[in-house]
């Protein structure tokens, strides 16, 4: 906030006398601040990766009353070891902390006495953060495959109960085409509504996966209906930076990401939240959702632009989530201190979602054959007291869920469509296999040692490799991708899995 600001809240509200100067300010940055700053400073500004944990001494240095405040935000980590350092190293410092979301994702309550609570949806009244609406996809029938029943066909309530209970199952909803397919098209849908309601076209999606193998193939999926997609990741430090800068430039459609945009991302166009991944808790969830809460138009309550959609299936166990931010977000002092995760009966505890397709381990999601009749229903709304009118009013247009599906099919995607999202997911797979091969069998992926003639980097000859084989599997030219049929794509696809094992293990015969 500038010192001249017209708003600023320490001058409206006399917390500095405006004859004062600011305060002097320090940043705890690597290779930026010395002792002698922190010390003349009045206010110091850090993170707790710059001054909690073992190679970060320099808090040894100040004396145990150097610091009389401490404010804390997303507090809900406050229980962790390195926050828990810093409170034992300054007794006599009062400690203020902020959070919007007071349960952590494992559950852990943040530490501390809750002194003022400021609900979601009276921050959504006041168009601080966007009015919420939720799309909850129900099919007429699911036909899937049960591991201890065989082939099963089963309707949305049994989908929905199944969803609860069963980690396969909620997995099998957000990982196979048939379903993930539904939950893309229906965003894709309210993404276009609200564009056109608004004249907003910077307004984009944003969607969860599971893991690495997922956000890519959610990524082709949105590509193959002609949307601009592209997915971040932990693995992907460099090349999340251009992704960012693309989202930011408005190059992008949808942004796809595994737990990455999480405290303190903020982008307001993001507008529709398409929930891939699934949340054992409400935290991670509020957390998710969050990312399309930033109002465009800020203090203007009910504007068009300022409304976000979140869209999720019935089978993914999401609905639970929904209600209970629902609750969250009208909740009072009481209930944020005694703000619990719902307990489930479930084998699925969220740390275990990880899983490679070549690699095993984690949870294998049950397969989904096919899917009928999927109409979106409206959940209760956050922030929005018209909507029940609203919806009232369409049923009296007469807007049908037939003709939702008629739309649907309408923007079915082409051939082609298909055929090159297909093609970019499979280079996208190559890299990622490559990267999970070197690292299964502890080669260098830098060095040189696997190419016999010591030009190509270990990293580039597996991926090469990979890119041959798989050509030679479905009977391609190398380098002529782009005149593969869709069906060459597909089996390159299936086979992929098996020529990534068998390369593996003649490697790790080699190096034996």
């Amino acid at each position: 906030m500038r010192a001249n600001s017209t708003t600023n809240f320490y001058d409206r509200f006399g917390v500095i006398p405006r004859e004062a100067e600011f305060p002097e300010v320090a940043i705890v940055e690597s290779g930026r601040v010395n002792m002698d700053d922190i010390r003349h400073a009045d206010i110091v500004i850090a993170n707790i990766q710059q001054i909690a944990g073992e190679e970060n001494r320099w808090l040894d240095e100040l004396a145990l009353d150097f610091f009389d405040l401490i404010l804390v935000d997303e507090a809900h980590h406050n229980t962790a070891e390195s926050w828990q350092q810093v409170k034992r190293r300054f007794p006599a410092a009062r400690i203020v902390n902020f959070s919007a979301t007071p349960a952590r994702a494992d559950g852990d309550l943040m530490q501390g006495q809750v002194i003022y609570s400021f609900p979601v949806l009276r921050a959504i009244e006041a168009g601080y953060v966007k009015r919420l609406r939720a799309k909850m996809l129900r099919p007429e029938s699911l036909r899937y495959v049960d591991r201890e029943q065989g082939e099963r066909i089963i309707d949305a309530d049994e989908a929905r109960r199944l969803g609860e209970m069963n980690a396969e199952f909620r997995r099998g909803i957000v990982m196979s085409d048939e379903t993930l397919s539904s939950i893309v098209e229906q965003s894709i849908s309210e993404l276009r509504r609200l564009r056109d309601e608004t004249g907003e076209q910077r307004l984009k999606i944003i969607a969860s996966a599971i893991n690495y193998d997922h956000c890519i193939q959610i990524k082709e999926a949105f590509r193959a209906r002609g949307w601009r997609a592209e997915y971040v990741h932990s693995r992907e430090a460099q090349a999340n930076d251009r992704v960012f800068e693309r989202l930011e430039n408005h190059d992008l459609d949808v942004i796809v990401q595994a737990r990455m945009l999480g405290e303190g991302f903020d982008h307001p166009f993001l507008a529709v939240a398409m929930v891939g991944s699934i949340f054992a808790n409400l935290s991670p969830f509020v957390q998710f959702v969050g990312r399309i809460m930033r109002a465009i138009e800020q203090n203007q309550p009910g504007h068009p632009k300022n409304q976000g959609v979140v869209v999720f299936h019935v089978g993914a166990n999401v609905a639970r989530r929904w209600n209970d931010f629902r609750q969250f977000s009208e909740a009072d002092q009481e209930f944020f201190a005694d703000l619990l995760p719902e307990a489930e009966d479930v084998v699925f505890d969220g740390n275990t979602a990880d899983r490679d397709f070549a690699g095993g381990g984690g949870i294998a999601p049950v397969e989904i054959l096919e899917e009928r009749d999927v109409r979106a229903a409206d959940l209760e709304p956050i922030g929005d007291p018209e909507a029940a009118a609203l919806l009232e009013r369409l049923a009296n247009l007469g807007v049908t869920p037939n003709q939702a599906a008629q739309e649907i099919r309408r923007i079915r995607m082409t051939r082609q469509d298909r055929r090159e999202a297909r093609r970019t997911a499979l280079n996208d797979r190559v890299q990622n296999e490559s990267g999970g091969i070197l690292g299964r069998c502890g080669i260098n992926p830098g060095s040189k040692t696997l190419d016999p003639r010591r030009r190509e980097r270990n990293f580039a000859w597996v991926a090469s490799e990979l890119h041959r084989r798989i050509n030679e599997h479905v009977g391609g030219a190398n380098a002529d991708r782009q005149n593969f049929t869709l069906d060459q794509l597909n089996a390159a696809h299936d086979a992929c899995s098996n020529i990534v094992v068998s390369l593996e293990q003649e490697l790790r015969d080699g190096a034996a």
